[in-house]
């Protein structure tokens, strides 16, 4: 009965003209993308009015180079990015080893927590962290933006490489232990390279999350302590200009090359 059901229904959809179905899909990557070609455009104008083209120019990048505030914004994301990635790549490849590999009390109760902390609203996560730090009498700045960061990435990290362990074979691993090598030479000679695409994936995704954040840095963040999300919105609050354009312009495209980057090094390595 589920098969006269679903027949169909699969028999209708291939009807559907490839005409259609690529109008439909242009439809949907121009309401996507759009509204970043219309920043990217205007980011080049020639005055500050961000609604009528008046000529081409680059000042506006010139003007986010020379702006100190901009840079040391930028500087400290990065810093934060990068801390808190290494921290959470390892400990979320740790993770994802111990529930996968291993049984122990409390590893349901364990598996829950971290997709419920993917789910759980930045602006609960950003309260509490800001809790915990008052109560425990810890001053607010890089320090607590690198461990907020830490503790929200780390889930992310668990999830991909957990994926990336749950679909590899686990022969060449025995067959290692068979010839005598120990565990620890196990892992580094044999495991993590075979799960090394997942632990970069996860490792991208933990960046990008990181340099991103706005929510939870807002809570945590203290006096001079101001990522890129935090200056942009600080700058967007006095109006929309082209530099804030330029600025948008420049992380997304910094954002997409460090994409394409790591994936072209995953399917590198997948090939390997």
């Amino acid at each position: 009965m589920g098969d006269s059901k679903g027949g169909p229904v699969y028999r209708g959809l291939g009807k559907i003209p490839d005409r259609v179905l690529f109008l439909f899909a242009g439809l949907v990557y121009l309401f996507l993308y759009a509204p970043i070609m219309v920043l990217i455009f205007f980011s080049f104008n020639s005055t500050k009015n961000t609604q009528v083209w008046t000529g081409f120019s680059m000042q506006w990048y010139g003007d986010l180079i020379r702006d100190g505030s901009v840079l040391n914004a930028f500087k400290l994301s990065l810093i934060v990015g990068l801390t808190a990635t290494a921290v959470a790549t390892v400990i979320g490849t740790l993770t994802a080893l111990a529930l996968s590999r291993h049984e122990f009390r409390g590893k349901t109760f364990a598996d829950s927590a971290i997709y419920a902390t993917t789910v759980m609203p930045e602006i609960v996560v950003g309260v509490s962290l800001l809790v915990f730090f008052v109560a425990a009498t810890v001053e607010l700045g890089i320090v607590t933006i690198i461990i907020a960061h830490v503790a929200f990435c780390i889930s992310f990290v668990t999830i991909v490489v957990r994926a990336r362990l749950s679909g590899m074979d686990r022969s060449m691993e025995e067959a290692a232990q068979d010839l005598g090598a120990t565990p620890v030479q196990t892992f580094l000679r044999v495991t993590l390279p075979l799960i090394l695409p997942g632990v970069m994936a996860g490792a991208l995704l933990a960046f990008t999350l990181s340099f991103d954040d706005f929510v939870i840095t807002f809570f945590v963040s203290g006096v001079g302590s101001s990522t890129l999300p935090l200056k942009i919105y600080s700058m967007i609050k006095f109006g929309v200009s082209p530099v804030i354009n330029a600025l948008s312009t420049v992380v997304m495209v910094s954002t997409m090359v460090l994409i394409l980057g790591g994936s072209r090094f995953m399917s590198r390595k997948e090939n390997a």
